[in-house]
């Protein structure tokens, strides 16, 4: 319960913080639809040349990508730790947090944490619901439990495989990353894996796992059931790399010896 309670203060002053400049907010959840939008335009340029990639079809891939923007919102809004490295351990600001007696990687979550991402749930949301009706899909009882496992086990992938990059920062202090690199790699998790070859499809799934992001949660949806497998793998691959992110993270913590002079 104190983690909870530290959780909605941080959010409550959170929301003070950002309300104070509105128009500021605004313009920030406008430009984030635009961006949505013109990954959507690419969509429909590569339909406008095909009628199916690899068996998809036009409204499947839109409905992927819809169901991404789910679990991609919820990592933005607590995961957003792309430059760890170069502010908590080059700039020495990882001091600050292990004197508060609270986990470190919680409270960077909180620091760090951007909740107008969370508009992208209903973008993802809308786009789903476009596309399922075009597809004529139905939704059962089942489906939204469903639905709710594989947008936390999403989550989770995107969470552990950040955190894992954000805590090799403890071992080598240089302001390079590798981060930026790893977000367009996440891209390839919008679409389907077996558009790529093997070598992809075996990295996307077992090594950096952004299919069970995407495709493979939203393959259940879809009713492809050759792939019913892998979307009830999606919340046991989030959470087993999600707890080996924290694994490294706590190994880093203890290696940590401060910034310096």
């Amino acid at each position: 319960m104190f983690y909870v309670t530290i959780f909605f203060q941080y959010v409550a002053q959170y929301m003070k913080t950002r309300l104070q400049y509105r128009m500021d907010l605004f313009v920030e959840m406008i430009s984030d639809l635009l961006f949505q939008a013109v990954n959507l335009v690419f969509i429909l340029v590569v339909f406008g040349h095909t009628q199916l990639l690899s068996g998809w079809n036009q409204h499947e891939i839109i409905f992927i990508y819809g169901f991404f923007l789910v679990p991609y919102a919820f990592f933005s809004s607590f995961f957003n730790i792309w430059d760890f490295n170069e502010r908590y351990i080059v700039k020495g600001e990882m001091d600050r947090i292990l004197t508060r007696p609270i986990h470190s990687l919680f409270q960077v979550i909180l620091e760090r944490m951007e909740l107008e991402s969370l508009f992208g749930v209903f973008t993802g949301l809308v786009i789903m619901f476009y596309s399922g009706s075009q597809l004529g899909l139905s939704i059962s009882w089942l489906d939204p439990i469903m639905f709710v496992l594989f947008v936390i086990g999403g989550t989770l992938v995107y969470a552990g495989i950040f955190v894992a990059l954000a805590s090799i920062g403890f071992w080598s202090d240089a302001k390079t990353s590798i981060m930026p690199m790893m977000y367009n790699i996440g891209n390839y998790g919008r679409y389907p894996v077996d558009i790529y070859n093997k070598a992809i499809r075996f990295v996307l799934t077992w090594i950096l796992p952004f299919a069970f992001v995407g495709v493979y949660p939203s393959a259940y949806f879809l009713g492809k059931e050759e792939w019913y497998y892998f979307s009830f793998l999606t919340p046991v691959i989030g959470l087993a790399f999600f707890l080996l992110s924290i694994f490294l993270w706590n190994e880093g913590v203890k290696r940590y010896r401060g910034a310096g002079n």
